[in-house]
């Protein structure tokens, strides 16, 4: 932060008298010019005034040839001060005092050329104290104070040693001398907050100057379109992007409306809802052939102004159609692989099968084939699930009553014995999912659940869980759990700890949750494996 003389308070101490300026305020030097134009012409009013009237104003009527003779080296010190001040900023507060100085010399001495006091001309100390004040510090203020009221008690002292004048006349001097101190305190203290609050305000600018700078670059790199709207539509800023989407030509002052077809029936119907012009409000419409998405928010100013948010759809979906494909070719590599595989095995079985003449290696043979076969039928099953992931019929869905029918059908199915199973239901919950996908995410995870746990009852626990609007329903086997070093791997298509598995099912479960708006993730416990499956909880009916 800037500092200036006043702040001597902020370390303990001001600046030494001779030290270099630090970081002085360029208004500190103009008021410094000022009070030594006023200097200059005062004296060269004084000189003037006494060359045309003598002493019949009283100034210079007890010695006309000091009162000459002293303004005319006071205005002669007022250039001389003006030069070396133009010419040297540095050095401050010497030279104040030196200004100053010279005032209280110069005064003291018009005043005993003027019969003293009676003169009026103590009253311009106090201008000199008051305009010093404004940029000094507090202690070099008072210390002109002080050698203000020496001077004028030396130069009463001497009209009463000289001349006999009463004691009494005391009073005068001192009255000015304690106004000398009364003005150089109230002055400094006004000045020093002065001080402060431009020193403040000087920061605040460059602060919101810096902030202004920062927005405008923000602005001017964001990928997506960045306007300004008045209440009838018309652009009031942008930023280049948004240019770019709305054709390259200067889009400012034109409204909107002709710019993107359709936007001005959304526009004029988010503006006629004059209560909830707080809520976003998102939209699609066309412009040059391609799909923007236009989201509005309200600036919150007196003026009524919307910010609008453009977004190239078109070129997020040719994005998101690139990842597809580069997805489905590495899909298609793996699914190519794990075929290869069994084919093989197939391929060897049928060779032999034809060689052997046991009943007992044909048998084994066999065997190979079918599970091979076996193997095969579930990629392809599991890779056609895949393909049906972005086919979801989403209804509300009871987890209780779902994840208790589920149970059954499983057990049913696979021969487990239902005693294995414990459900845990803290309160009846409600979710939107896709039934199928739902059956197909817990077939998955109950069926690595009852690979790996013990035959003990309620080996396998179905937790369902609320928090707030969050619903968590986790599936927890006693097994060993997942070592550590697979955990980062668990979702990747084709990987598996199992001779016999695809290496689909958990990645097939992500997706297909990924694909209601749910989160399948594993949550590393001390003991067993635990999937945790958690989305937002449907609101009633």
């Amino acid at each position: 932060m800037l500092q200036s003389p006043q702040s001597e308070g902020a370390t303990g101490g001001y600046a030494p008298l001779f030290a270099r300026a630090q970081q002085i305020p360029e208004f500190f030097w103009v008021s410094l010019k000022y009070f030594n134009l006023y200097r200059i012409a005062v004296a060269a009013t004084f000189l003037i005034t006494t060359e045309i009237y003598g002493d019949s104003l009283t100034l210079g009527s007890h010695r006309l040839e000091v009162f000459r003779a002293v303004s005319a080296c006071y205005l002669g010190l007022g250039v001389v001060l003006h030069v070396v001040m133009r010419n040297l900023r540095d050095f401050f507060n010497l030279q104040l005092s030196v200004h100053v100085g010279i005032d209280i010399f110069a005064l003291t001495l018009l005043m005993y050329a003027s019969s003293g006091l009676r003169s009026g001309l103590g009253v311009m100390l106090l201008i000199s104290l008051t305009a010093s004040a404004l940029v000094a510090p507090r202690r070099l203020t008072f210390l002109y104070a002080a050698l203000a009221a020496i001077a004028l008690l030396i130069e009463q002292t001497y009209w009463v040693l000289a001349f006999d004048f009463p004691t009494a006349n005391y009073l005068g001097p001192g009255l000015l001398a304690i106004g000398c101190f009364v003005t150089a305190g109230v002055t400094g203290q006004l000045a020093q907050r002065m001080v402060a609050n431009e020193t403040l305000a000087r920061q605040r600018g460059r602060e919101l100057q810096m902030q202004m700078r920062v927005n405008q670059l923000v602005l001017e790199d964001m990928h997506d379109g960045v306007l300004v709207l008045d209440p009838d539509g018309r652009v009031v800023q942008s930023n280049p992007h948004a240019v770019h989407l709305l054709g390259g030509k200067p889009v400012r002052g034109v409204e909107l409306d002709r710019l993107l077809r359709g936007f001005g029936e959304r526009w004029s119907q988010w503006r006629a809802t004059a209560g909830r012009r707080s809520e976003t409000a998102v939209f699609e419409v066309s412009a040059r052939g391609r799909d923007l998405r236009v989201r509005l928010l309200e600036a919150g100013t007196e003026e009524e102004y919307t910010v609008a948010f453009l977004e190239d759809t078109t070129e997020l979906r040719e994005q998101a159609e690139q990842l597809k494909l580069a997805a489905l070719g590495r899909l298609t590599a793996n699914i190519a692989h794990e075929i290869r595989n069994p084919l093989s095995a197939i391929s060897h079985a049928a060779e032999l099968l034809d060689e052997e003449e046991r009943a007992a290696d044909r048998l084994r043979l066999t065997r190979i084939i079918g599970d091979n076969t076996r193997r095969l039928e579930r990629l392809v099953s599991d890779v056609l699930q895949l393909n049906r992931r972005d086919r979801i019929s989403t209804e509300r869905v009871n987890l209780n009553r779902t994840l208790a029918e589920f149970v059954e059908e499983y057990a049913g199915n696979e021969s487990v014995a239902i005693e294995r199973f414990a459900l845990e239901c803290a309160r009846e919950v409600y979710v939107h999912f896709d039934r199928g996908h739902l059956r197909q995410v817990l077939w998955n995870l109950v069926r690595n659940a009852v690979r790996h746990a013990s035959q003990r009852p309620g080996s396998i626990r179905l937790a369902l869980r609320a928090y707030g609007n969050q619903v968590e329903l986790s599936v927890v086997d006693d097994g060993p759990g997942v070592a550590k070093a697979h955990q980062p791997q668990l979702f990747e298509p084709f990987f598996t700890t199992s001779s016999s598995g695809t290496g689909l099912g958990l990645y097939l479960a992500r997706e297909l949750c990924a694909a209601n708006r749910a989160r399948l993730e594993y949550v590393s416990d001390d003991r067993g494996a635990h999937f945790r499956i958690v989305c937002e909880e449907a609101a009633f009916a």
